[in-house]
């Protein structure tokens, strides 16, 4: 399935995306999205996707990831300064709705123990999972410090009510071949989730936070 944005495209859109934001320096790093309008589709009837891409670069390296820990992963976290919580720190919340909804506000994903990962809906409730953050598994084989760094290298597309879809692919400070690889690998990932594939896509855009939106197809 070839991408039917060309490299030439693509570099041209990047380059004056990051240009636009050297002129315009904003007190933050800006983050960088791919917005892409669908069509031939009907939200309603067609089956909703939603699917997982990990991008060669990470695109939000200040995104937090909070562990929710056995007392071994705990002390892991704490030995990286990786933010955690254990089962009795969870309990504390009481279900409350308010308080797991203030939690999932907090973090932008979580990993969880295996041991306390099925115990989540009986803690805290919906909340994580309503939130669409239902935090992913950390086996003690796996290592904490490379799975957060994955989390944050994730991308996810999910498949609402409406038929846009913007995801964070990078910032500004990354170098244009690096977003071109990331951006590259988001498309095609996107167009393989399509039941039409590029039938189904209408236009792509890629922006930084205040940009001007710069078309690619």
């Amino acid at each position: 399935m070839s991408s039917k944005v060309s490299r030439d495209t693509l570099y041209e859109a990047v380059n004056n995306m990051l240009t636009q934001s050297k002129i315009k320096k904003r007190k933050f790093t800006e983050t960088v999205e791919i917005q892409f309008g669908l069509k031939n589709y009907d939200p309603q009837k067609d089956k909703r996707f939603s699917g997982t891409v990990k991008l060669k670069h990470i695109p939000r390296p200040a995104m937090k990831v909070c562990i929710l820990g056995d007392q071994q992963h705990c002390d892991e976290a704490n030995a990286n300064n990786i933010p955690c919580m254990d089962a009795e720190a969870l309990k504390k919340l009481n279900k409350n709705k308010k308080l797991v909804k203030q939690l999932a506000k907090k973090y932008d994903a979580f990993l969880a123990s295996e041991a306390l990962i099925k115990q989540i809906p009986r803690l805290l409730g919906p909340g994580l999972n309503k939130a669409g953050k239902f935090p992913g598994p950390l086996t003690h084989s796996d290592s904490m410090v490379q799975k957060v760094e994955e989390v944050k290298g994730t991308i996810k597309f999910q498949m609402k009510k409406v038929l846009c879809l913007c995801v964070a692919v990078g910032h500004v400070k990354m170098s244009a071949d690096d977003l071109a690889q990331n951006i590259h690998l988001a498309i095609n990932f996107l167009v393989s989730l399509l039941k039409k594939h590029w039938q189904n896509v209408r236009s792509i855009h890629i922006k930084t936070t205040m940009g001007v939106p710069q078309r690619l197809y």
